[in-house]
C-alpha cells in the first residue's frame, strides 16, 4: 500500500468529486509536478476503476506527460486506449499569433462542446468520476487572444459539469504573469471558484540545495464527522528524479 504523502493527508480525500482545486505557481517554482501527482492519483485508485481524466493540454504535447507519468509508475498511453485518459492537444488544435478558423471566441466554446460531449459518451457509472485537467489557464487566455471573459466564460462552463455530473475540476496557472497588475480578475475569480487552492512558492530565505519551494495547500470545507471546516496546511518539497519528497519546516537539518 502507497504511503500517504502531506500533499495528500492537506488534501484529505481519496477523490476529489465534486470539487475545484486550482494551483498557483511562479516562474522560480512550478506547480507542475503538483499537477502530476493529480493526474496519477486520479488514474491509480484501484478501488474506483471507473476513474476517467479529461486532459486539456495548452502547455505540453501528450509525450511530455506520458514520460513523465512513466516516472512514477502510470502508462498514460495504457489509459487512454482504455478510454481511461482523453487528451486535448491545444498546442495541434491552436495556432497562436494566427487565424485558426475558430471565430472569435478563440475555439473555447466548440472545446467545451468537446469536453462535454466525451463526458455525456461515458457509461453512466464513470461520469461522477470525471477529472477534467487544465494546463495551464495562462495559455489559454492566450489562445482567447488575452480575453480574460472568454477564459471566464469557460471556466463558469466547465464548473457547471460538476452540477451536472459530480465532476472535479483541476487547473494550474502562472500567477506572476500578473503582477504588475495587483490581483487581476481571472484569479479573484478562479480563487472564488476553487475549493482547494495549491499554491507553490520559493522559500523566504531563498535558494537551498535540499529544498525547493513550499506548498500552501488551503482546503476548504473538509467534512469531519458532522462538522465543517478549513484546513491550511504549509510545507516543504523537494522534487527528485521519480517522486517528490515533502517535509515540514524545519524538521530536516
Amino acid at each position: 500500500m502507497e504511503t500517504r504523502s502531506l500533499l495528500d493527508e492537506a488534501l484529505g480525500l481519496q477523490h476529489l468529486s465534486g470539487r475545484v482545486v486550482l494551483l498557483e505557481d511562479c516562474v522560480e517554482t512550478s506547480a507542475a509536478f503538483v499537477l502530476h501527482h493529480l493526474l496519477k492519483r486520479a488514474l491509480s485508485q484501484p478501488l474506483h476503476s471507473s476513474n476517467v481524466v479529461v486532459f486539456v493540454a495548452f502547455a505540453q504535447p501528450f509525450s511530455h506527460y506520458d514520460r513523465i507519468l512513466r516516472k512514477l509508475g502510470c502508462n498514460l498511453s495504457v489509459q487512454r486506449d482504455n478510454s481511461k485518459f482523453f487528451f486535448f492537444d491545444m498546442l495541434r488544435d491552436f495556432c497562436p499569433g494566427g487565424d485558426d478558423g475558430k471565430g472569435g471566441d478563440g475555439g473555447l466554446v466548440s472545446l467545451y462542446g468537446r469536453i462535454l460531449k466525451t463526458i455525456s459518451a461515458l457509461p453512466e457509472e464513470n461520469k461522477n468520476r470525471v477529472t477534467v485537467m487544465i494546463d495551464d489557464v495562462s495559455l489559454m487566455e492566450v489562445a482567447a487572444k488575452g480575453s480574460t471573459n472568454l477564459v471566464l466564460d469557460f471556466l463558469h462552463y466547465c464548473h457547471t459539469l460538476i452540477s451536472e455530473f459530480g465532476c472535479s475540476l483541476v487547473m494550474l496557472n502562472h500567477e506572476d504573469i500578473y503582477s504588475c497588475m495587483g490581483r487581476p480578475t481571472l484569479i479573484l475569480q478562479m480563487e472564488y471558484l476553487a475549493d482547494i487552492l495549491i499554491k507553490a512558492e520559493p522559500l523566504a530565505t531563498g535558494l537551498a540545495s535540499d529544498v525547493h519551494g513550499q506548498l500552501t495547500v488551503a482546503n476548504r470545507s473538509i467534512n469531519d464527522g458532522e462538522r465543517s471546516r478549513n484546513k491550511l496546511c504549509n510545507f516543504h518539497f523537494k522534487v527528485k528524479e521519480n517522486s517528490v519528497e515533502y517535509f515540514y519546516p524545519g524538521s530536516r537539518t
